[in-house]
């Protein structure tokens, strides 16, 4: 027998406002039964389980999110990400066009958008 992964949980001092910026992100909706101040949310499609939990955030992930746009350039999704409140931690786009770009959640959780399939050629 082997497992499979139901769901990456993140922790979080606001489990629904985190998973609301991320449900944005994604384009996908947050689990009916969510609402503002429960202690979980879910967004299903993407497997993503935000709990919150007492402790701050200290210290770099030690996992992340890396992002492709599907429908959008690079800069042009990390243009949007930082309009919804991401911040952009660390540029490591190049004048060729290759790179990414490292962004983080409102809460301080790492992610990263690189060049969408369309600029890589694929």
């Amino acid at each position: 027998m082997t497992s499979k992964i139901r769901h990456v949980t993140i922790d979080s001092a606001d489990a629904y406002a985190l998973a609301a910026f991320w449900a944005q992100v994604l384009g996908q909706p947050l689990h009916e039964d969510d609402h503002p101040g429960d202690p979980e949310a879910l967004i299903e499609a993407a497997g993503l389980l935000f709990v919150t939990v007492p402790e701050p955030k200290t210290v770099k992930n030690r996992v992340h999110l890396d992002l492709q746009p599907q429908d959008r350039t690079r800069d042009e999704e990390v243009a949007r990400l930082l309009e919804l409140g991401a911040t952009l931690v660390d540029d490591q786009r190049r004048e060729d066009g290759t790179g990414w770009a490292v962004l983080s959640d409102p809460e301080g959780n790492e992610f990263c958008v690189e060049r969408s399939a369309a600029e890589r050629g694929e």
